[in-house]
């Protein structure tokens, strides 16, 4: 990642390798990869996640597909979330299989990618990744993500999935994220992290940290085409079945342009994803963008485990954002 004049990062092909040249003596310094694809008529989505810790010398993380027949990560369609293997020094995830299973290589630095997954007889994946437009750095400090080097880069994904002896064609657009700093596993934050993108490649970014009863929107973005434009300003509200499950949201915001962004989404699958100190309760969403029109995506509800338990306890989801 190189620094211009104007103090704004630039990604470069060297950020498509691991960087555990920056780590440090900090034990947290933590690396991660992420590609998410669907299958909408299927209500199908799934992941491809990498997380390193080069100073601890592990690799953690796998894939898992989910559906609307399960949520529970031991009853959807696969779950691999391995946590401690070896990080071979020699790895480079410019053309790598890592031991989770993942395979990543290059084929346009920064844009373009050949993604694979291989558990033979359970879940394959051979996947192409292309970007629509150049990774674009954080700019927004108060973000979940803090101070790390990071970027969301919205591309369509094509290719192929063998789910339990079933081949299943993946053409869609989403999300991908790379980050790496300090990431300690004792402090998480609630928050969510809410993606959307259209079959043109146009697509939003949403970023919210829970502060006071409410979801405010710390970082994200709208694009369009060749424009993408910062979200400054925003709210993410919900509905909430019993369980505390999100099965209806809104995205009401403001670009740095001063333009609205209003998006009200659907959750068609879930999986919940547990994550040392907290939870990622992961849905697959249908969004209805004002005057657009329908786009697909996630909304990654995350909420650190003591405070699921007490909402879940007490049936009072009014404790989003409190201190308890």
């Amino acid at each position: 990642m190189s620094q211009p004049s104007d103090s704004v990062p630039v990604f470069t092909p060297d950020d498509d390798g691991f960087h555990a040249h920056m780590r440090g003596d900090d034990w947290w310094f933590t690396e991660t990869a992420w590609f998410s694809f669907h299958q909408r008529e299927r209500a199908l989505g799934g992941w491809l996640y990498t997380l390193a810790r080069h100073n601890i010398g592990t690799i953690s993380g796998g894939a898992w597909v989910w559906d609307a027949t399960a949520h529970l990560p031991w009853e959807v369609p696969y779950s691999s979330n391995l946590t401690a293997l070896r990080l071979p020094p020699e790895l480079d995830l410019r053309d790598a299989t890592l031991p989770n299973g993942v395979s990543v290589r290059v084929e346009t630095p920064t844009m373009a990618y050949r993604l694979g997954y291989d558990d033979p007889g359970r879940f394959t994946a051979d996947l192409r990744y292309e970007a629509v437009l150049p990774p674009r750095p954080l700019t927004a400090g108060g973000s979940t993500f803090g101070h790390s080097a990071h970027f969301d880069q919205i591309g369509r994904v094509t290719g192929t999935i063998d789910l339990h002896g079933e081949a299943i064609e993946i053409d869609c657009w989403s999300m991908r994220d790379r980050t790496w700093g300090r990431r300690p596993e004792d402090r998480p934050r609630q928050a969510a992290y809410v993606t959307g993108a259209g079959d043109d490649g146009s697509g939003f970014l949403a970023v919210t940290n829970t502060r006071d009863g409410t979801d405010r929107v710390a970082y994200g973005f709208v694009q369009h085409g060749d424009s993408q434009v910062s979200l400054v300003d925003g709210e993410r509200t919900v509905v909430r079945d019993p369980d505390g499950w999100v099965t209806e949201l809104h995205i009401n915001a403001v670009d740095a342009s001063g333009a609205q962004f209003v998006a009200s989404g659907r959750s068609v699958s879930r999986i919940v994803i547990n994550r040392h100190s907290f939870i990622d309760i992961n849905s697959l969403i249908r969004w209805e963008v004002d005057g657009i029109g329908t786009w697909w995506g996630e909304d990654q509800d995350m909420w650190p485990v003591h405070r699921f338990a007490a909402a879940k306890r007490s049936s009072d989801w009014s404790l989003l954002g409190s201190r308890r």
